[in-house]
């Protein structure tokens, strides 16, 4: 069994080197009229406004009459460079100020999905926009876009890699018309970050999203799917004299407020709440353009603690720590820059921070990030073989950099050192370098190298924390008794991306005592290679299908004394349909060794489906059913196990969103079926809008692992991204044994906070 597995995985990482180059293909001929041509790389000269333009969804202002107009959009997806069935036109001018935006889309009124909602909630929603790229170097955009009521929306990607907190200002407003729908924007120059040149020349193309029976889209600038390098493509902004990304000072204050409380002698009827103090805390953020190309930031006492809770995950049978996405403003601001493939940075590593700086600049084709900061509760991530591990090391002082220069559209090379000093004594560091290229226009060859430094302090406080048996190495241990130790990684990986056929094949290693301080690995002395075939087909003939993709991937883990850790098949089938609809369905054969066992029967069915058929009802699934090692035993064992999720969106009215979510997991013993676990999370969040700025969300969650049920509510008033006024509470209700049987259980309230912040931006 094992020779087949290793066969399979053998011919899966050898097939992009075996397979000759396909020959080039035909441009796809465009449908439509048949004097439609897609604009390649077009260009727009943007001239001053000839009048005064207010931002009010209307477009007869005098400024609009000598505005530029974008035409020619083409069809991204499903059509391929075709014409549109709907009408587009873009206007642009400026002034000494701002850059203006209108978008005006001929499309039957009553199909179009416009929400209202929270900003940056649109995108599932008919909206419009501009990918702009003010170096003009492809390393960095920014989406600026709004939905047909003006609801805004902003991403910034770096090399791929989409940022979804990035907020930006600007003013945008919009209408759904008899004919369609418009939108306006004015985007301040000094929002933007720009080189400081006398005429302005940036890289562009206007967007449309249009979620129908396909979620089609539209673009300016012709993509040719054929052509993975996106950037390369974008059309030219030109003629903007005179304008000057501003070096601006921001000034955001904000006080938090809060009462907890927590119920003495929990799980006791009629026992009291200890209620604490109202305290108030204030806070401190500074922003200021030192140039047009660097801009540093400052917080003092910030308050991190997160609006929005993070949703819970089963980890009944994991052994390695779960990853949670960074949600604070202050390190989402940049923090595209410090993606790499082995994840160096993890800034939630700085938990509870005192005070922060950042630094950040862009000196033509090269970037610079610099973070520094005081952690009052530090989280160290101690990775081994087969687990991982949190200590609470106490206070320590953190300091990032991050480099990147460009070369060119499509390449880059960066380095990165990490330091962070424990109070305690000992600490970490880390320097890397990574760097991607692209040859032969669909080939890119990507790789990084890191070499950690760790110094333990000596504690046997924090050695109670970890099982001190646990060794690695040359022999160190996992208690904290003051060892010294080198370590590395490196990852690299090679890729084809194109119209048809893709793939990707990559190598990794990581030494046993590699460690990265501030950042998220959790395993370490082990060796990998994987790789990925798909082909992509675009069926004409099937009418219900877009896309298909066929796709296979593999690989082989062993640790490093050469012992065979995981080696597994996956072969799958991808479909795009009609109605938004899209299915993915897989099937997981593997041989993996754990906890000293070889175990050859792991395998998994995984089917993946999520439709958005409709505008008040989009919904999805997935399940996975196999056999699975039950890692928590402890002599682990084959079990047969389930995992599966339902999830979705109910709009009931245009003001009202549920988001339901629904998670179970199963194992069980192969032969009598008794299960090892077996158990859900449930979590709904609920969201009134009651105009465009105020909204009611409530999160309401119930882990039957723990039995415990969580209430968030959270009342928002919100001028702009960054002036906000929050009110809320947040209320954990467990359950106890009664006086009865053992089913006899009741509900009590044990931990309980009110509070309150608000924040207020100052910008000059």
């Amino acid at each position: 069994m094992s020779y087949r597995y290793l066969v399979a995985g053998v011919a899966l990482l050898l097939a992009p080197f075996a397979a000759s180059a396909q020959p080039a293909e035909p441009a796809v001929p465009a449908s439509g009229t048949a004097t439609f041509a897609p604009r390649v790389r077009p260009v727009l000269q943007v001239p001053l406004t000839s009048g005064a333009i207010k931002i009010d969804g209307d477009l007869d202002d005098d400024g609009w009459q000598t505005a530029s107009r974008a035409t020619g959009f083409s069809e991204t997806f499903p059509g391929d460079q075709t014409e549109p069935p709907i009408g587009i036109e873009v206007r642009m001018a400026y002034d000494a100020t701002h850059l203006y935006i209108a978008y005006q889309v001929e499309d039957d009124p009553a199909a179009i999905r416009a929400n209202l909602s929270d900003r940056d909630q649109i995108w599932q929603d008919d909206y419009a926009g501009m990918i702009l790229d003010v170096g003009g170097d492809g390393q960095e955009s920014v989406f600026i876009a709004a939905n047909p009521l003006g609801i805004q929306g902003d991403t910034r990607s770096t090399r791929g890699n989409e940022d979804v907190g990035y907020d930006l200002l600007y003013r945008s407003e919009g209408r759904i018309t008899e004919t369609g729908y418009q939108i306006e924007m004015a985007i301040p120059f000094r929002s933007l970050r720009f080189p400081q040149r006398d005429v302005q020349q940036w890289r562009a193309t206007f967007w449309i999203t249009r979620p129908r029976e396909s979620r089609n889209t539209y673009s300016w600038a012709a993509i040719d799917r054929d052509d993975p390098c996106f950037s390369c493509q974008l059309g030219t902004l030109e003629g903007m004299r005179g304008v000057r990304s501003g070096n601006n000072l921001e000034i955001l204050p904000s006080v938090t407020g809060a009462q907890t409380a927590h119920r003495l002698g929990a799980g006791t009827p009629g026992a009291a709440f200890d209620n604490g103090r109202l305290s108030a805390e204030p806070s401190l953020d500074v922003k200021y353009g030192i140039t047009s190309d660097l801009t540093l930031d400052v917080t003092v006492n910030p308050d991190f603690s997160q609006i929005e809770s993070d949703a819970a995950q089963i980890d009944v049978n994991s052994t390695f720590a779960l990853f949670f996405p960074e949600r604070r403003p202050f390190f989402q601001e940049g923090s595209n820059l410090f993606q790499t493939p082995i994840q160096a940075v993890y800034t939630r590593s700085i938990n509870n921070p005192l005070s922060a700086a950042k630094l950040t600049g862009r000196f033509g084709a090269t970037s610079l990030a610099v973070v520094s900061a005081r952690d009052r509760d530090t989280p160290v991530l101690l990775p081994f073989e087969e687990q991982s591990a949190f200590v609470q090391a106490g206070a320590s002082v953190s300091n990032l950099a991050r480099v990147q220069h460009a070369f060119g559209q499509d390449a880059y090379l960066g380095a990165v050192l990490t330091d962070q000093r424990l109070d305690g004594g000992g600490g970490g560091s880390l320097v890397g370098v990574d760097g991607s290229v692209r040859f032969l226009k669909k080939y890119s060859l990507k790789g990084q190298f890191v070499a950690s430094r760790t110094a333990e302090p000596v504690d046997a406080a924090l050695s109670e924390q970890v099982d001190g048996t646990l060794t690695f190495g040359d022999g160190y241990t996992a208690a904290f008794d003051g060892e010294t130790f080198w370590g590395h990684a490196f990852a690299a990986g090679v890729e084809r991306d194109a119209r048809h056929w893709s793939f990707r094949a990559d190598a990794e290693q990581m030494s046993p005592t590699f460690r990265a301080a501030n950042g998220f690995v959790t395993q370490n002395a082990t060796r990998r290679v994987m790789s990925a075939q798909r082909y992509t087909f675009y069926p004409e003939r099937l009418g219900f299908v877009d896309r298909i993709n066929v796709s296979a991937h593999g690989g082989r883990i062993w640790n490093y004394d050469g012992e065979m850790k995981d080696t597994w098949v996956s072969p799958g089938v991808f479909l795009m349909m009609k109605h938004q609809t899209m299915a993915n369905v897989s099937y997981v054969f593997s041989r993996e060794r754990f906890g000293g066992t070889e175990f050859g029967g792991v395998r998994r069915l995984n089917l993946f489906v999520r439709s958005n058929f409709s505008e008040p009802v989009q919904l999805g699934f997935h399940v996975s059913r196999g056999r699975s090692i039950a890692r928590m035993l402890e002599a682990p064992e084959l079990g047969r196990s389930v995992n599966a999720s339902v999830f979705g969106t109910l709009r009931p009215t245009a003001r009202l969103t549920l988001n339901p979510n629904l998670d179970y997991a199963r194992l069980a013993d192969l032969d009598t079926g008794e299960a090892f676990f077996s158990g859900y999370i449930a979590r709904v969040r609920a969201t009134y809008q009651f105009t465009r700025r105020f909204f009611l969300r409530t999160i309401v969650q119930y882990n039957d692992f723990s039995e415990r049920l969580n209430v968030d509510p959270l009342l928002t008033y919100r001028i702009n991204p960054f002036t906000v006024f929050y009110v809320g509470s947040t209320h954990s209700i467990a359950t106890y044994p009664g006086v009865g049987d053992e089913t006899d259980r009741f509900w009590q309230q044990t931990q309980r906070q009110f509070f309150f912040k608000f924040q207020y931006l100052f910008r000059r």
